[in-house]
């Protein structure tokens, strides 16, 4: 049989899958004809990891854990999807067919059951494209992308959040442009791209295209702090891996809390998540700053101690970088004030929190990193959070 005669077939019977689940009830057995269909795909060579992707996905609308919308969506756009990617070669283009793929068959699925939710759809595909690119080699990898896609959607679904095409569209465009050239310019690697281009796209769907700007200072204040003197740094053995090449874990751990500021303020109006996504934000950049540029501070003293340790030290901090930590923080706060995001009061608690977010940074570099409970991205992702709801409380003090 062909290599690629067995994905051809789980996409069709994906596809009457999807065509007849509106008419069979209760949900359960549509799940159970789904998976002893699909049990006859794990004898077909090629077919043992998409079969299992349906499998996982049809348990859980047995469960209940899934609407039938997004059943038939999470189907239409993994499968098919998968199919594209492998007939046109694999290669980092191919994410192009995949996505276009993931979208037509989303929206068309979703359409077919009575349901119009173009976010959904659209978060479902970039989750599938990260998915796929951040497992690249793994063999349960379409498991694990059928389970976040089918999650990532039922989310958003529930979410109900109603947004126009058009400024989705535009959404779209912006946060895949944005990834694209991160991955061009090798800031980001094909996992970031997609990772930034979801954080992008959720910041000017639940807020608007000036908490995009917002983060893009930060990236770019990251970019230019990497650089700096690079290969000095790489001298003494304090450079960022890969030349400062970011993946999700790193793109996640600096900007989720920022992407949750941002829907919580889509949701509710509060002024408060602004601050939780701007001290969120502050502490990223300046964080990265005092990290990328203060290492070359001298010998930097542990925070926890306040004892002399070699630069490159988890929790070693300097002069040097707290001071361009506040300067990191202050940039991106009247970036926040000047396009009209954050009032003076919130842009003061930005800084402060900037410089918090940072210092919780170190802590937990010194302790918990330096003892293996945490790995970089976890360190990052304590400082935001600890940033981000620092300025959460300290803004409703003052508002």
């Amino acid at each position: 049989m062909h290599q690629e005669t067995g994905p051809a077939l789980a996409a069709v019977l994906a596809v009457l899958g999807i065509l007849v689940a509106p008419h069979i009830q209760p949900a359960w057995l549509l799940s159970l004809i789904v998976v002893l269909v699909s049990g006859v795909l794990l004898l077909i060579r090629g077919t043992k990891f998409v079969a299992v992707s349906i499998i996982v996905t049809a348990v859980l609308y047995g469960l209940g854990l899934l609407s039938l919308a997004v059943f038939a969506s999470t189907l239409a756009i993994l499968v098919p999807g998968e199919y594209a990617f492998r007939v046109t070669g694999g290669w980092p283009r191919s994410y192009i067919p995949y996505f276009l793929t993931g979208c037509a068959g989303g929206l068309l699925a979703m359409y077919y059951v009575g349901v119009f939710s173009p976010l959904t759809v659209l978060i479902g595909v970039l989750v599938a494209v990260l998915l796929r690119a951040a497992l690249t080699g793994r063999e349960d990898a379409l498991m694990i992308e059928a389970l976040g896609v089918a999650m990532a959607q039922q989310l958003f679904y529930e979410i109900g959040y109603v947004v126009d095409i058009r400024v989705l569209a535009v959404a779209a465009i912006i946060g895949l442009t944005f990834g694209y050239f991160a991955y061009r310019l090798k800031t980001a690697d094909l996992s970031g791209l997609f990772s930034g281009a979801i954080i992008g796209l959720l910041l000017i769907v639940f807020a608007d295209v000036r908490w995009f700007f917002i983060m893009l200072v930060f990236f770019i204040l990251g970019s230019a702090a990497t650089k700096f003197k690079y290969r000095e740094k790489d001298a003494l053995g304090v450079a960022q891996s890969h030349g400062g090449v970011r993946g999700y874990f790193n793109v996640f751990a600096n900007g989720l809390v920022a992407t949750a500021g941002a829907v919580l303020f889509g949701i509710t109006g509060h002024e408060a998540f602004i601050a939780l996504f701007l001290g969120s934000v502050a502490s990223a950049a300046a964080d990265t700053v005092a990290s990328e540029i203060g290492v070359m501070g001298g010998d930097p003293y542990l925070i926890t101690t306040l004892e002399r340790v070699p630069p490159g030290t988890n929790g070693g901090v300097t002069v040097l970088g707290e001071v361009v930590a506040i300067g990191a923080a202050v940039v991106v706060s009247l970036a926040a004030l000047a396009l009209g995001v954050a009032s003076l009061p919130i842009a003061a608690v930005g800084v402060v929190a900037g410089f918090i977010g940072t210092n919780v940074d170190s802590v937990v570099g010194a302790t918990l990193e330096n003892r293996g409970v945490f790995g970089n991205a976890g360190t990052n992702l304590a400082a935001t959070l600890a940033g981000g709801v620092a300025a959460f409380l300290l803004a409703l003090l003052v508002i």
